[in-house]
Parts: C-alpha cells; structure tokens; sequence
C-alpha cells in the first residue's frame, strides 16, 4: 500500500511538472507572436501618422492655407503702399479704403484668437490698417483739391456714426450676451452662446468681408482708369487663399467660406476688367 502511495505521489509531480513546463512552453511560443503583432500594429499606426503629416503639409493644413493667406494679406498692404508711392490719389476708392480699414481692425483680432494662432495674419492686418488710413488721408485731401469738400464732410459724418454705432456694439454687445445665454430662450440663446455666434469675432471678421464685396459692387462701374491693378491682385489671392483655410480652422467657419468666394468673384471681375482694359484691348496710338 506503501509503495502504491508513493507511486500516486510521484505520478502526480510529474504531471504537474509536465502541465508548468507545457505552460512555459507555450507562454514562450505565444511570446514571438505578441511581438510581431505589437510591432505590426506600431507600424500601422506610424504609417498612419505619416500619411496624416504629409496630407496635412499642403492640401489638409491650416497652417499652409493660412500661411498663404496672410502672404496675400500682406499684399494688401503692399498694393496700398505701392500705389501711396507711385500711384496718383485718384485710384483710391473712399468706399474700398473704408471697408478695408473696418476688414483689417476685425481680423486683426480674429488671427489673434483662432486656433491655430496666426500672428503673421495679424500683423499683416496691423500693416493694412495703417497703410490703408494713408490712402484714406490721401484720397480726402484730393476730393478737397478737387473741390469735393461737400462729399469729404458727408463722408466725415457718415464715417463718425458708423465708429460710434461700432463702439456702442464692442461695449454693450458682452452684457447682451450673457443676459441671452442665462435666459434659456431657445435657439436665441444657442446662438448668442455659439462659439463663431454673432457676438464673438469669429462671426463679424468674416462677415466684413462681404463689405468689400459690397463696395466692389458699388464701384462696379467704376472706371478702369481708376482701378488699381495691385490691390485687386491682393484682394482675389486672399479670397481663393481664405476659402479653403476658413474649412480648416478649429472652430470650422463656414461663413468665412462664402465670403471668401464672394470676394474672389468680385474681385477677380475687377481685376479681369483692368487686364482687359490695359493689356487685351488697349491700342497702340
């Protein structure tokens, strides 16, 4: 009986040695494959990355768009210079160089806030809003010299009611805010509440836009004498530029989007109608 105990006993230690052995062995065969599988998942995921950075340095990039639009604001700024310099006082719009000055003041502030940051774009617009109150000083004093002071003084008063009308919006428009976000009224509340809503930035840099669009169309007969060949290059850049950047930008602004097709139609008519009249059809004497 004895030895029949000590041969269950012994029966019993070689099979539980057999079953941690058969463990290690297999633990030891699963480990290669657990490898493998990590490392084919590392390279899935790199592969992923990669081709996320390469589609993301041009075509799916805010930073390239936007880096290209703000080379094409600082073309603004550059045209506006330019014709300062070389130019007659006679090209400038008071209509455009107004809408400009309002345009450039807004984003200015909007590059400033948006994400990705964009400070190139706003001292771009910094730029602009200098260069543009120069011609603005400029085309004044010609209208006076022409004998235009009525115009000027009407202009002035206009001028002044709108910035009042703007200062009473930048002060009060907060104070609207909250009272509309607290009163639970709806969609009146979801859209004073909205991250690009009508009382933040990120709504009204955009919609200035359509006031160059619109005082291109009040100049829409303006003669091609008097159309500056350099701010209307400037001007279609930035929009086809801004169209695919507006898409972008983190929060999306597809209100940017339209505008910014409005201001390449626009301006690509003006442009075409000085090419036209320059180079297409102009004769020689």
């Amino acid at each position: 009986m004895l030895a029949a105990r000590s041969f269950s006993r012994i029966s019993t230690n070689v099979a539980s040695r057999a079953k941690t052995v058969n463990r290690r062995l297999l633990s030891t065969e699963k480990e290669p494959l657990k490898d493998a599988t990590k490392q084919a998942k590392e390279a899935v995921t790199d592969a992923k990355a990669k081709a996320k950075t390469e589609d993301s340095s041009w075509w799916s990039s805010a930073e390239w768009w936007g880096r290209m639009g703000a080379i094409a604001g600082w073309g603004m700024s550059g045209s506006a210079i330019y014709d300062a310099q070389f130019q007659g006082p006679e090209l400038v719009s008071l209509n455009m160089t107004t809408v400009l000055i309002v345009y450039s003041s807004l984003f200015a502030r909007w590059a400033f806030v948006v994400k990705p940051q964009n400070l190139l774009l706003a001292s771009c617009h910094v730029t602009n809003v200098a260069a543009q109150l120069n011609q603005l000083r400029r085309g004044l004093e010609y209208k006076i010299e022409q004998g235009h002071k009525d115009e000027v003084d009407k202009f002035v008063q206009t001028a002044a009611a709108g910035a009042v009308g703007g200062a009473a919006c930048l002060l009060g428009g907060p104070v609207v805010r909250n009272k509309l976000t607290a009163a639970n009224l709806g969609i009146l509340t979801t859209i004073a509440a909205a991250e690009a809503g009508p009382f933040t930035v990120h709504f009204w840099a955009p919609m200035s836009k359509w006031l160059i669009s619109g005082a291109s169309f009040m100049d829409l007969h303006r003669d091609t004498d008097k159309i500056s060949i350099a701010q209307y290059s400037a001007l279609t850049l930035t929009g086809a530029f801004f169209s695919r950047y507006s898409l972008l930008v983190t929060p999306v602004n597809y209100t940017l989007c339209s505008v910014n097709v409005a201001l390449f139609g626009s301006s690509a008519w003006h442009l075409g109608r000085k090419i036209n009249a320059d180079f297409i059809e102009k004769k020689d004497p």
